[in-house]
């Protein structure tokens, strides 16, 4: 009976993404076992600190890699948009399984839409992405980071510590938490971060067998969405520090890609969109992003 050991985090979102995986690949290789193997990450360890205060990249995948290198486990499932634009060498993304919702949700008490939280009132959120967009559009609403899973981050919520909370909308629909949405937001009113809604499966470059029992998982439309938004944070030296994102979708085999880059205050937006990254960074150079991207260039 063929073996895998499949190393994840241990959060109830990270093992919800894995066991979904492994019933997929157990539906395709029906005598396959799937070993699970938690692995605690940097990210994972820091709770008292914004992620974007930490810097650095790979806070939720380098010790998965590491092992994965190592040979302790046979493969690993990320969320994209936690996974650096640089491959370590040895590995590669085998699989990108078809998206969930890439957009950014509300969960708010009451269950209030942005339009009708009143003035001052407050949103929860850690993403300096969601922070900076939203900010742009609702000056007159407060912003305050918040830690924790999911469920930990409604219920400091919905104990008055905010009036709304801004998350993924693949997050609560993989948790079975879909109930929880006040609302999906419009791309237009925060576009998503590159990768969200993208789960990737990653593989030692060697391991032909393991590489073969994922390739069915591959979803040929998520892979190049994936990638090109990959390809945009990449050529802009994307930073968790800096206000990004960047969506694309494909309809009729034409890939649209839209990105944003703004300041921290979500004073200045801007704006970009075409069929390819290269389009997109162009577009973006000629707006001056790189006086919002220090590490540009």
């Amino acid at each position: 009976m063929p073996h895998l050991r499949l190393g994840t985090r241990g959060s109830a979102l990270a093992l919800a993404q894995s066991r979904a995986v492994a019933r997929e690949l157990a539906r395709l290789h029906p005598d396959l076992h799937v070993e699970f193997v938690t692995i605690t990450t940097k990210g994972d360890r820091i709770l008292d600190r914004e992620l974007s205060q930490v810097g650095g990249k790979g806070l939720f995948v380098t010790e998965i890699e590491t092992a994965l290198l190592a040979g302790d486990i046979d493969l690993a499932v990320h969320s994209l948009k936690d996974v650096p634009t640089e491959q370590p060498e040895g590995l590669v993304l085998a699989a990108f399984p078809e998206r969930a919702d890439p957009r950014d949700v509300l969960v708010s008490r009451d269950n209030r839409k942005l339009a009708e939280l009143r003035t001052g009132a407050v949103i929860a959120t850690s993403s300096l992405r969601r922070t900076a967009q939203l900010r742009h559009l609702r000056p007159d609403l407060q912003f305050v980071p918040i830690q924790g899973n999911v469920d930990t981050r409604v219920r400091k919520m919905r104990l008055g510590q905010a009036d709304a909370v801004a998350l993924a909308a693949a997050g609560l629909i993989r948790l079975g938490r879909a109930e929880w949405i006040a609302e999906y937001l419009d791309p237009e009113v925060c576009l998503p971060a590159a990768g969200q809604g993208i789960l990737c499966l990653e593989a030692r470059e060697d391991d032909a067998a393991t590489r073969e029992l994922l390739a069915p998982l591959d979803s040929p439309a998520s892979r190049v969405c994936g990638e090109a938004e990959r390809q945009v944070v990449a050529a802009l030296g994307g930073s968790c520090q800096v206000p990004m994102a960047v969506l694309a979708e494909l309809a009729q085999e034409r890939l649209q890609i839209r990105a944003v880059v703004s300041d921290l205050q979500g004073e200045t937006v801007l704006r970009a969109s075409g069929e390819t990254a290269e389009a997109v960074v162009t577009q973006l150079h000629e707006m001056g992003a790189e006086k919002l991207l220090p590490d540009w260039g």
